[in-house]
């Protein structure tokens, strides 16, 4: 019916601030008739003035006397009333400027403004998050390429042929190194076998060749030796993030367990972990707690592989 034109359904909404007045705002504009865009702007200023009176009157109740006569259901009820219609009037004649500024925003009449498209994606908030994630994969990939000195991407593979052959290998390397920093060799295996599952996934470089790399050291500005860039996964406030990163690549596994023992020796904020390296539980603590992972039950799995059966039937 012609009557019932975008006009007059701003018209009906204009005295009541409801989801009614919200739906007919909607159905105006959806009839592509711009000259309603004013005051469908002015509407949703008026209910957002009303939103801040309704506020104000809640914070007025909590003070007042409950006896009162003034502080009756029926008066609030009428005085609510007087507020939509005060909202109305108040934002008639220019108001807050709420309304010029979304007319502007959606109407695009400005070139100062942007779109309302670039601003709000219609609540799609996993096209926001897949933006986000693009530009911090393509940060990571710019950062990694200076510093990593253009390597190419590793991958992790499996070095040892079981968690036997894993523990008999590397533990002549960790004594070695736990009697050099006073250290316990078997905390050392047991880090060890949490990075890299029990040798199951060693980072190897991109020609095939082991990094050697057993307890995932990064390569750091001070590094300048051989490096490896591969996938990683690291927590930010408890949750799994994969990133990329640049890890150490050793020669050998003697090497690599020793390079260990003087990066936590040489390292200021494992001080702490360093003054209680012959207990395992207080050291793995320690080393959480400067930072060693991001993990936030990095020391805990550790522990349960130092106390496991598997490890304590494979060490003398």
């Amino acid at each position: 019916m012609e009557a019932f034109s975008s006009k007059n359904q701003l018209d009906m909404a204009r005295n009541v601030h409801d989801l009614g007045s919200i739906n007919k705002m909607r159905e105006a504009i959806a009839s592509g008739d711009e000259s309603v865009l004013q005051e469908a702007a002015e509407q949703f200023e008026a209910i957002f003035v009303q939103m801040m009176l309704k506020s104000m009157r809640k914070a007025q109740d909590a003070l007042a006397d409950e006896n009162s006569p003034f502080n009756s259901q029926q008066v609030k009820f009428y005085r609510d009333m007087h507020d939509q219609q005060l909202a109305t009037d108040l934002t008639s004649g220019g108001g807050l400027g709420l309304a010029d500024i979304i007319v502007k925003q959606m109407g695009q009449s400005e070139d100062s403004y942007l779109p309302a498209s670039v601003i709000r994606s219609d609540g799609n908030l996993s096209s926001l998050n897949r933006d986000r994630v693009i530009a911090t994969e393509q940060a990571q990939e710019t950062v990694l390429a200076s510093e990593s000195k253009g390597v190419q991407s590793a991958t992790k593979d499996s070095m040892f042929d079981s968690p036997e052959d894993f523990v008999e290998t590397i533990r002549p390397y960790a004594e070695q190194v736990a009697e050099k920093y006073g250290m316990d060799a078997k905390a050392i295996i047991a880090q060890a076998a949490v990075e890299t599952g029990w040798g199951k996934f060693v980072i190897h470089n991109a020609d095939g060749e082991s990094s050697h790399n057993l307890f995932g050291i990064k390569a750091n500005a001070q590094w300048e030796g051989d490096q490896a860039v591969v996938d990683t996964l690291e927590f930010n406030s408890g949750i799994p993030q994969k990133q990329k990163a640049a890890f150490r690549s050793y020669a050998s596994l003697e090497e690599a367990v020793d390079d260990y023992g003087r990066f936590i020796v040489t390292q200021p904020r494992y001080q702490q972990a360093v003054e209680q390296a012959s207990d395992a539980h207080s050291y793995t603590r320690e080393l959480q707690s400067a930072g060693y992972a991001t993990d936030p039950n990095y020391a805990s799995k550790i522990m349960a592989v130092y106390n496991s059966d598997r490890l304590n039937g494979l060490m003398p």
